[in-house]
Order: structure tokens, then sequence, then C-alpha cells
């Protein structure tokens, strides 16, 4: 009965009966885990330049054709191998380094079966910040350079040609455009030789100017947006009509018919410009507006700007004045908030300029801009997108949304100039002992007495050396400026919060190409002061566009983040063809290997990575 009675009891009352065990991870799970958490995370692609700068996006065509697979029965009643012609056979090393014939080993492959390109420099691979053009390409810009040797080859209306000569490079013999406006001018004009005539097209056409710092890329924008703007003025007949009646009234109020108000009626292109050009900061819209006014003077047309450092009626009567306006160059956020109370302001833009497009196109510039491009577009001619450094992120939005615009790049793009000299400074060893302050004074007066050593070309005077500092952090700008000061240096501070009246005193010094000249300092002034240097304490807010041809000297304080920064800071010396000189400050918290790989690619002439 017992056994009876213990066979009867339910299967499932036995298993829930029994004692149960907690799964517990297991080890491999754990360690798997905590490595995935400890992975880099990858560098965001605003901070990457794109290798295919030079390169348009690719298309359908372009797309590698898919291998059929055969079927089961594929290899059946043939008389050869179904062996793939275009299937690369593996390296086979032999013993020792060598190949089989006894020759040296196969050069190492990549992925695609091409030579690897033999470049050691691992720690800039490592951030990958840059990349240089194509070998290939490089070649056919240098030939088709050569094709212009003088501002006469392009085809420009007369004012322009005589403003280039006699306002821009008044004084100057020997004239000769740089690579950049000899390939864009003929680009943005359309023409094909300098025998040839331009020939504009009504199409809308995008382009982008990829050129080094300091390579005169204002110029070569500006000069094809103007010849379009005089041209088109002559065949407008709106402008015609108005400009016959306005005749007509001053010729009747000189003669004396006429005893009523003057002549006030307004002109057709008020608050209505056809060129447009967007600049990321204020001091870079007063730069290109002088440039742009100095052309004026001859080719006649009416240059605005609008700068947050206007007041706002200021900035109301640029706008709305008389005589109209033809140019404008503004930064995104002011003219985006002027076309929110007045949608038709970009009514009529046909050109439309975003210089030092990487910033205007970054993270807070972007949906300003984008919302600029789009407003202007249905009117819109000729879209031009410039920068000397051209992000990943730049390049993948330039290709989705213009896949069909032209790139205009130069040899020498990523690439600082090999006139410029870099120095290194190893601030952990003796005598600084990790003082970077003191190193930096050290570098400055080194430089200072060096240049009171030569007299000037005028006797008793001495040259005075102008030198921009860079730091990473606005709040060192201030210190390290008073620092310099209790020195005996003569420093001034500029970054963000420096009231915008100031940004262009401060930067008068450094931009003016005149030469400063002064007394040559007697041996009593020399015990603690340095009356023959000027230095300027800046963050990456005067890094970008500004043309600092009187600087020849750069230090930077702190390292740079990326080898975009490296470009920009180092390229406010050495612009023009002028020599120049870097000095840069390491401790021990820096990476002393990517300074040095720096240092031996602007050796080689080599473009950053």
């Amino acid at each position: 009965m017992q056994r009876i009675a213990t066979s009867s009891v339910c299967s499932v009352c036995i298993r829930s009966s029994r004692p149960t065990t907690v799964a517990r991870p297991s080890l491999q799970t754990c360690m798997s885990q905590r490595l995935s958490s400890q992975h880099f995370k990858p560098r965001p692609s605003r901070m990457v330049l794109s290798d295919r700068v030079d390169r348009p996006p690719p298309s359908r065509d372009d797309r590698r054709q898919r291998r059929e697979a055969p079927g089961p029965f594929g290899g059946m009643n043939k008389k050869y191998a179904n062996i793939d012609p275009g299937r690369r056979a593996g390296p086979h090393r032999g013993i020792g380094g060598k190949d089989g014939n006894g020759g040296k080993a196969r050069e190492r492959e990549n992925r695609r079966g091409e030579p690897r390109d033999g470049d050691d420099r691992k720690a800039l691979k490592m951030q990958r910040a840059l990349a240089t053009v194509s070998y290939g390409k490089r070649t056919v810009m240098k030939e088709s350079m050569t094709d212009y040797e003088t501002f006469d080859n392009f085809d420009l209306i007369p004012s322009l040609q005589v403003a280039v000569n006699e306002e821009l490079f008044k004084g100057m013999t020997d004239i000769k455009p740089t690579p950049v406006q000899r390939l864009a001018i003929p680009a943005l004009l359309g023409q094909r030789s300098p025998d040839d005539l331009k020939r504009p097209t009504e199409e809308m056409r995008s382009f982008l100017l990829a050129a080094e710092t300091g390579s005169g890329k204002t110029l070569a924008y500006l000069l094809p947006a103007i010849d379009a703007l005089k041209t088109a003025e002559a065949e407008d007949p709106e402008l015609k009509a108005y400009r016959e009646r306005w005749e007509l009234e001053k010729q009747r109020q000189l003669e004396g018919h006429s005893k009523g108000k003057p002549f006030d009626e307004p002109h057709p292109t008020m608050a209505r410009p056809k060129v447009v050009v967007l600049v990321p900061t204020a001091e870079l819209a007063h730069q290109v507006t002088k440039v742009s006014k100095a052309l004026s003077h001859v080719a006649k047309f009416k240059t605005e700007l609008l700068s947050s450092d206007l007041k706002p009626q200021q900035i109301q009567r640029n706008l709305y004045g008389p005589r109209g306006v033809d140019v404008i160059v503004s930064t995104p956020h002011l003219l985006a908030s002027i076309a929110d109370s007045d949608p038709n302001i970009l009514s009529r833009v046909s050109h439309l300029i975003v210089d030092e497009a990487d910033s205007l196109f970054d993270r807070s510039f972007a949906p300003v801009t984008t919302s600029i491009v789009e407003r202007a577009l249905p009117s819109m001619k000729q879209f031009v997108c410039c920068s000397a450094t051209i992000p990943r992120k730049l390049n993948n939005f330039l290709a989705t949304n213009y896949p069909k615009m032209v790139r205009i790049t130069t040899p020498n793009l990523h690439a600082i100039p090999r006139r410029v000299q870099l120095g290194v400074v190893d601030v952990s060893r003796e005598p600084y002992r990790n003082r970077k302050d003191l190193a930096c004074a050290d570098a400055i007066y080194s430089i200072g007495r060096e240049s009171a050593s030569h007299e000037g070309p005028v006797k008793g005077e001495v040259d005075v050396r102008r030198i921009m500092v860079f730091v990473n952090e606005r709040e060192k700008t201030e210190e390290l400026a008073n620092y310099l000061r209790e020195k005996g240096i003569n420093a001034e501070a500029l970054h963000r919060d420096t009231p915008e009246k100031r940004h262009g005193e401060v930067l008068e010094t450094f931009t003016s190409p005149a030469p400063l000249r002064i007394p040559t300092p007697s041996i009593a002034s020399k015990a603690r002061s340095l009356a023959n240097v000027r230095v300027l304490v800046v963050t990456d807010l005067a890094s970008r566009g500004i043309d600092t041809l009187a600087v020849r000297h750069v230090i930077l304080y702190d390292v740079p983040h990326t080898t975009i920064d490296f470009i920009h800071r180092l390229g406010r010396a050495g612009r023009m063809g002028r020599r120049g000189r870097g000095i840069v400050l390491v401790g021990n918290d820096d990476r002393k290997d990517v300074v040095a790989e720096v240092k031996n690619s602007m050796f080689r002439g080599q473009a950053l990575i």
C-alpha cells in the first residue's frame, strides 16, 4: 500500500518540491561587459577632416558590381575551372622575410589589395584629424595653375581690373594671383582658358574652395561675384529706368525749373542685396568689408557691414539707405534675425558665400546658416563654401545636399607652409621646471632681444615685433597677459568676453601691414621692459580668417587639441608668402609624440592627417 501511495504522487509536485539553484552570470560575461565599458569613444566627425575633399560623392556607377554566385550545378560540363580572374592571390612569404625566389618579401598590402602608404606618423593616425589630396590630383592642379600668370588673364570687367591693380595692390610691382585664385576665379567666372571668354550659366552652381591659410581666398570669391553683379546691373531694366529718372530730376534741380522736394524715390536695391557673405566673427566681417570697399572705389557698388558691434540705428541706415545696397557682409545670427522681421531681404540674392564653412556648418552655427541658405535658394545662382580645413562632417553634409558641387582644392591643402619654422620647448626640463608662464616670457624676451640687436632700415630705430600667444581656455588669457605685463612685456588679452569695441582696437596693431618702429631703446631702459615687442594673448577666436600680415611669431602656450587647430593657429604667421616662426611649449601632460610628428610633417612639406 505504501508503494502504491508513493507512486501516485503528481510529477509536478515532485519537481516543485526540489531545491532550485539561482543562475549566476559567468565570469566571461562579466569580463566582456567590463572591457566594453573601457572602450574609447570615437572622435566626433566635426573634428576629423575628410580625405575625399577633392573627389565628388560616389554615384551608382562607382559601386562595385556584385559577383554572381553560381548554383549547385554551376561547375558541371565545363572545360575550364570557374576561377574569378579578378581575384587576388594572397601574399606568399618565405622563411627569413624572403619569397620563394630568394628575393625580398613582398610589400604589405591593405584590405583592398593596394600597397600601404608607408606613413609612419602613428600618433597623428590615432587622432586622424586631417588628410591630404592624392598625388595625382595634386599634379593636375599644378599643371592647370600655370595657365594664369597675371590678373589680366581673367575675363573680368575693366573697372575690376583697374580696381585690383590700382587699389588693392597700389604701388606694388609684379602682381601675380595666388594658387587658389588661379584655380577658383576662372571656375567661378565660367572661363575655360586664358584665351576664352567667360560663359555664365542660368542654372544654380555650387563650389567648394579648399585652400591653405593666408592664400587669398577672400579675393578669389569676391572678384567673380562682383563681376556677375556689375554685369547683371548693366542689363537690369528697372535700374536703367531709375537712373534715367534720377538724372532727369537732378538736371531739373540744377536748372531751377523744379521747386519741389528733391528726388526721394527709394532705390530698387534698398534692403535687397545681390551678394551676401557670411562669416563667423565680427573681426572677419570687418576684414572682408574692407577688401570689398577697396574694390568699390573704382567698380562703383555699395557694400555694407552688419555686425554686432554696430548700433541698431546704424544697421538700419546701412540696409535701408537711399543709395541701396549691393553686397552685405554679416554674421549668420544677425542676418537671420533681420530676415525674420523682413523676409524679403534675401529674395534677390544671386551669390551666397559662406566663408570659414567648417565653423558656420558646425553645431553652433549650422541651423542658422542652413535657414539663410534655404531662404536665398529660389533666386540663388551661385553658392560658394570656402575654408582652410574640411572636416568629414562638413564633407558628408555637402555631398548629401549638394552632390553636384564643384570641388576646387589647392596642392597644399591641410599643410602648414614650409616657410613657417616650428620650434619645440620642453618646459619640464631646466630651467623652467613645468612653469609655462616663465617659458613663454623667456621665449618672448629672446625674440625681442634678437630684434633689438638688428637696427631697422631707418637709423636709430628698431622694428617692433608683433607676437600672438594662443591658449586653450579664455580664463588663461587674462592671467597670462597680467603675468607678462609684470615682466615688462606689452601684452593684451583678447577672448569672447572682451567688449566688442575693444576687438578692433586690439587687432588693429596686428592686422596692419604697415611697419611699426620705435627709437632704439637705451641701455638703462633694458632692465625690466621690452619696448620693441607687442604681444596678443588670444583663444581660437582670432585663429580663423584674420589676416595678420604683420605677425611673424606665434607661440602655442597650450598644445592644440587637434591638427585642425594646429593649422589655423600656425597659419597666423607666414601669410602671403612671408616667413614666420612658431614655438610650441610642451609639458609632461601634453602629447609630445603628436608635436614631434607635426614638426616632422612640416619639415617634409606633408599635409597633416
